[in-house]
């Protein structure tokens, strides 16, 4: 058998039939039902037209019929493309104008904007979430195709936060190794073990966890949507081994009243990325016994790495030394080594890398160089190799010559009691260039925005206080991921300086 998921599938579906392999919403399937029902769903994907290679897209929100389907999609060779469920026609059309799928499946509620992104290739094209259920049983197909170590399995959209999105390609061995790194460098997450997924499958926190844990032989707990009161009684009921997150998921989690007398002892692995972590929220897990590692990865690196335990006990805004296969260095502007303690652009050489973006070549190029993915994020190594991730590039902010860190001042703002969620993006300023503006959410009536700038003149020196604070009625918007959609911020408030009150 090659080092592919299809090999691994079978794998677990003859050594241990009966474990369950997914359970969402309480719907569960065995390995052996997952490996039957999947191979009459690439069959019939075979019957209507589909060849190996072929992309097929998905648009939806996480279910059974989801996840069953992207099996399904693997089995018989194609290449599974999942779409953003809350996406408009327009960024749907672009997106298949790229993939140019041979099927596309959504469920009824979505079913208008798909048609709409589709035109006239809606009638051949379009086809029902609905449909998959009705192969749950009915005899074995034998499918011809046997995939290859390199050969394409699915493809994640980059949330787009520096123009068009651009489709992440993952190979069966870049998942593969992957998911056997983090089997053999914790192997309470391998065979046996069971995970709760609450990323879209549209995101690398869906689709590549989901068949990851599915790999290495775990029972994967899906959510269609988020709900605190769920996700702890999951943990808690289903003993729970691993649980990868980003920090608002873990936060909500925290605030139950059920939180303090949750039973987590089984929890053997958390982890979290994607912004920044307030002392308390490390504190709260901790004192269940959990340590929350800070992980830094990207989609285009095959996921994430997080600090190991005396790393995550000690300096817990460190990230470690990356995965058991991974090499992080960090390069100045003129792309040389940079020092220990120096700041400088992340890069990652990993046999997890993307082979590339889908059908852009000039992307690709400038993405990967010489085997390293140049991350566009900044960091820095500590003399030990472990990394602190400093912000995004792009979320510098060059105020009069001098860089200031969004993240430096999210973090800060964070500290002000009442603020939740808060968000710090680059507007123009005529003086100085940029200017940081903060968006904070938080309890109403206990944050106001002179309170922010009063903290942020105690604590951070004077160039680095924000120019603009809103205060948001409303929750922060996110992206599918559950990260906050800094773009949609950026959209919003581009022409802050001209309808705000300067504050300093």
């Amino acid at each position: 058998m090659a080092f592919t998921l299809a090999s691994a599938l079978k794998w677990w579906a003859r050594d241990c039939p009966d474990r369950i392999a997914l359970s969402v919403d309480d719907r569960a399937v065995s390995y052996a039902q997952l490996y039957a029902w999947s191979a009459r769903i690439g069959a019939q994907l075979g019957a209507s037209g589909a060849k190996p290679g072929d992309r097929i897209v998905i648009v939806g929100p996480n279910s059974m019929e989801y996840a069953l389907l992207e099996f399904g999609v693997m089995r018989m060779g194609g290449i599974s493309a999942p779409l953003a469920f809350r996406s408009t026609a327009r960024e749907l059309r672009e997106a298949m104008q790229q993939l140019d799928p041979v099927l596309v499946f959504t469920d009824e509620e979505r079913r208008p904007v798909v048609a709409e992104a589709l035109g006239a290739a809606a009638a051949a094209k379009l086809r029902s979430l609905a449909e998959i259920a009705a192969l749950d049983t009915g005899p074995l197909p034998q499918l011809d195709h046997e995939p290859e170590p390199d050969q394409a399995l699915f493809i994640i959209s980059t949330s787009g936060s520096t123009g068009r999105p651009k489709g992440v390609v993952y190979s069966h061995r870049t998942l593969m190794i992957y998911a056997a790194e983090l089997a053999i460098v914790e192997p309470r997450c391998g065979s046996g073990g069971s995970f709760l997924s609450l990323g879209p499958f549209s995101s690398a926190s869906g689709t590549l966890q989901l068949m990851q844990f599915v790999a290495i032989g775990n029972t994967v707990f899906v959510e269609s949507k988020f709900e605190p009161e769920r996700a702890l009684r999951l943990l808690v009921e289903q003993r729970i081994s691993t649980f990868m997150a980003v920090p608002i998921f873990f936060e909500r989690i925290m605030a139950l009243p059920g939180f303090a007398a949750a039973d987590l002892s089984n929890l053997h692995y958390a982890q979290t990325a994607g912004a920044r972590i307030a002392p308390a929220l490390l504190a709260a897990w901790r004192g269940k016994g959990i340590i929350l590692r800070q992980a830094y990865g990207s989609t285009e690196a095959g996921g994430a790495w997080a600090a190991r335990d005396d790393t995550a006990l000690t300096e817990p805004q460190k990230c470690g030394h990356g995965g058991m296969f991974e090499d992080y260095a960090i390069v100045d502007e003129q792309g040389r080594p940079a020092k220990p303690g120096v700041p400088g652009q992340i890069l990652i050489r990993s046999p997890c890398l993307t082979p590339g973006y889908w059908h852009n070549p000039q992307a690709t190029a400038e993405a990967i160089r010489d085997g390293w993915l140049y991350t566009g994020d900044l960091g820095m190594l500590d003399e030990h190799g472990n990394l602190t991730f400093i912000d995004r590039i792009k979320d510098i902010i060059i105020s009069g010559g001098l860089n200031i860190s969004a993240i430096e001042l999210e973090r800060i703002i964070g500290e002000v009691p009442g603020v939740e969620e808060v968000a710090v993006i680059a507007v123009a300023d005529a003086e100085f260039g940029e200017t940081p503006l903060a968006v904070v959410y938080g309890a109403s009536g206990q944050v106001a925005a002179a309170q922010i700038i009063r903290h942020c003149r105690q604590h951070l020196t004077g160039y680095k206080v924000p120019g603009y604070v809103v205060v948001s009625p409303e929750p922060l918007p996110r992206v599918p991921a559950g990260k906050i959609s800094k773009p949609l911020l950026r959209e919003q408030y581009r022409d802050a300086p001209a309808r705000l009150a300067k504050m300093r």
